[in-house]
């Protein structure tokens, strides 16, 4: 036999290919030749793990946190700050209507109560007035003969019960004091009237409610809008979330805090995810609850992808089953298969049946393996 430790590419090549059809026809091969071929190989003992089934589900990519922004008020749209994927920070304005109505409005309110502040202090003046001179103004046009008359006169007129000074002196003073309630209450409608304007002003407006992206715009420059129209979809996607409906049957094996296995539509990443929420009322047509997924950081998502989630089957039973690294299984078109020592100290290859992927980079055989068997396990290529 050559020798093939030496760098002998295209010798090597075809010995691997022999050594394969052989292994495929169920003809031993020496476990030290195998090692020779192989190179920097070890052989691994099956062991056994507790596993319980799992249940395949559907599920999408979301935002930790999304928002629709709607309009508040009818109006033509004066501003939209960014298009879809544009980022803002929380408070930075992204869609304005048109203000010039309101503008002019507020002009007006603010005028009415300007002249209602000088119609409060006017009234304010002649009460103070009729508090301390009353009849002033009679007084101050006849050079103060009616108060100088109504001095003698106004005894006998008390005594005759044709007057009573008195009540009139306490109506004028009311009179005077109504005067001054209403400039007050005028001053307060138009305040009112004002805060209505600015809050209607700031409804113009829609401000980002905290850091994130644009991931839909509904309205464009110019477009005249209603209340309730959408304006633009926000989201934080610093966070993302896998959104899963699952069976109400199912509901029993999840936990918050729980983590599970899950599979993206991209390269087929495989991740951990980790019971972020439980909704706690199920759709009352599907049967199924909604919980949400927290995904690690870094991993090639985006909201609106596709992506399964693992979630134990509550209604299967927890069985012992064959375990083994990944790297010693070696495909062989659609069917797996691993190299295992034979009773002889051969090396054989023998197809088995998968079952789920396992934490530590191992995966669970449902069928094709026993607990104790010995198996090849590959080298990795420097």
């Amino acid at each position: 036999m050559c020798n093939l430790n030496k760098d002998i590419g295209p010798m090597k090549v075809l010995f691997m290919v022999w050594f394969s059809v052989v292994s495929l026809l169920s003809v031993g091969v020496n476990a030290a030749d195998i090692d020779d071929i192989v190179g920097k190989s070890e052989v691994v003992v099956v062991k056994s793990a507790r596993v319980g089934a799992k249940v395949a589900l559907s599920g999408t990519v979301i935002p930790h946190r999304q928002v629709t922004l709607t309009a508040q008020m009818p109006g033509q749209v004066e501003l939209v700050a960014g298009e879809e994927g544009d980022r803002f920070n929380e408070g930075e304005k992204l869609v304005a209507l048109d203000e010039d109505v309101l503008l002019a409005k507020k002009s007006e309110a603010e005028a009415a109560l300007l002249s209602a502040y000088s119609q409060e202090y006017n009234a304010r003046a002649q009460w103070q007035r009729e508090l301390a001179s009353p009849n002033a103004e009679g007084n101050s046009m006849m050079g103060g003969l009616p108060s100088m008359m109504s001095m003698m006169t106004d005894p006998v007129t008390n005594m005759t019960g044709k007057r009573d000074t008195s009540v009139e002196r306490r109506a004028n003073i009311t009179r005077q004091r109504t005067m001054v309630d209403q400039a007050r209450s005028n001053i307060s409608q138009g305040q009112s009237k004002i805060r209505q304007i600015d809050s209607k002003l700031s409804d113009a407006k829609s401000y980002a409610p905290f850091d994130g992206v644009i991931i839909k715009k509904m309205v464009e420059q110019g477009d005249t809008i209603q209340p309730g129209t959408p304006l633009v979809m926000f989201a934080d996607t610093s966070r993302l979330q896998l959104a899963v409906e699952v069976p109400a049957r199912h509901m029993p094996a999840l936990s918050e805090g729980m983590i599970v296995r899950a599979k993206l539509d991209v390269n087929e990443t495989r991740i951990k995810a980790r019971v972020a929420k439980i909704y706690p009322m199920a759709n009352a047509r599907s049967h199924t609850v909604t919980v949400k997924f927290d995904i690690p950081p870094g991993v090639p998502a985006a909201p609106g992808m596709y992506a399964v989630v693992y979630v134990p089957d509550a209604t299967a039973k927890i069985a012992d089953l064959p375990v083994i690294p990944s790297s010693s299984i070696i495909q062989r078109g659609s069917l797996p298969g691993v190299y295992v020592v034979n009773d002889q100290g051969q090396m054989e290859l023998r197809l088995i049946r998968l079952g789920e992927r396992l934490n530590g980079d191992t995966v669970s055989v449902l069928s094709g393996l026993k607990v104790g068997e010995k198996v090849s396990v590959r080298a990795q290529e420097n």
